[in-house]
C-alpha cells in the first residue's frame, strides 16, 4: 500500500483557541458557509469523542456523494483532531482510507492552521495531481470560509 500525503497551512490573525473552537462545530458550520461541498454532517453514532462516526452527505459542487468518517483522536488542550474517511465514494474505488490530522499552532499574531492528509491507496494508482490541488484549494477556502464564520459571531467563537 502506498501513501500519498497532503500538507495544508493557512496563517491566521486568530488566537489558535478561538480557531480550534470554530472548527470544532465543523458539522454546524461547514454547511452553511460551503453548502456546495457539505450538504449536510450527521453523527450517527457516538457523542463527538473519538469513535464517534459520521455521515457527510456532499454538495453539488463536488463529484462525490457520500461517506462515512470516524474521529480518530481529539486532543483539544493541544488544539488537534484527527479522523478517518472510512467508506464512500469519495475513497474512488482506489483507497482504503483518507486520515485527516489538524492541528492549530499559535504563532505572533495569530496562529496557523495545519492539516495533513494522508491518502491511503489500495494499489499503485494513486489521485492525480490535478485532483490533490483541487483538494488543497477546496480545505483552503473551508478554512476561510468558517474563520469568516467565526469573526461574524465573536460571541460564540
Amino acid at each position: 500500500m502506498s501513501i500519498v500525503t497532503l500538507e495544508v497551512e493557512v496563517p491566521s490573525t486568530f488566537p489558535a483557541n478561538r480557531v480550534f473552537k470554530a472548527f470544532s462545530d465543523f458539522d454546524i458550520i461547514a454547511p452553511k458557509v460551503n453548502p456546495q461541498v457539505f450538504k449536510s454532517i450527521e453523527t450517527i453514532e457516538g457523542n463527538g469523542d473519538v469513535g464517534t462516526i459520521k455521515i457527510f452527505t456532499f454538495g453539488d459542487g463536488v463529484p462525490f456523494k457520500s461517506a462515512k468518517y470516524k474521529v480518530d483522536a481529539l486532543d483539544i488542550s493541544n488544539n488537534s483532531y484527527s479522523y478517518s474517511f472510512i467508506e464512500g465514494d469519495n475513497l474512488m474505488g482506489i483507497l482504503d482510507t483518507i486520515n485527516y490530522h489538524i492541528k492549530v499552532v499559535s504563532s505572533e499574531g495569530g496562529c496557523v492552521f495545519k492539516q495533513t492528509v494522508k491518502y491511503n491507496c489500495k494499489g499503485d494508482e494513486k489521485p492525480s495531481e490535478e485532483f490533490l490541488e483541487k483538494e488543497k484549494e477546496l480545505y483552503e477556502n473551508t478554512y476561510k470560509a468558517i474563520e469568516a464564520y467565526a469573526a461574524a459571531h465573536p460571541e460564540t467563537y
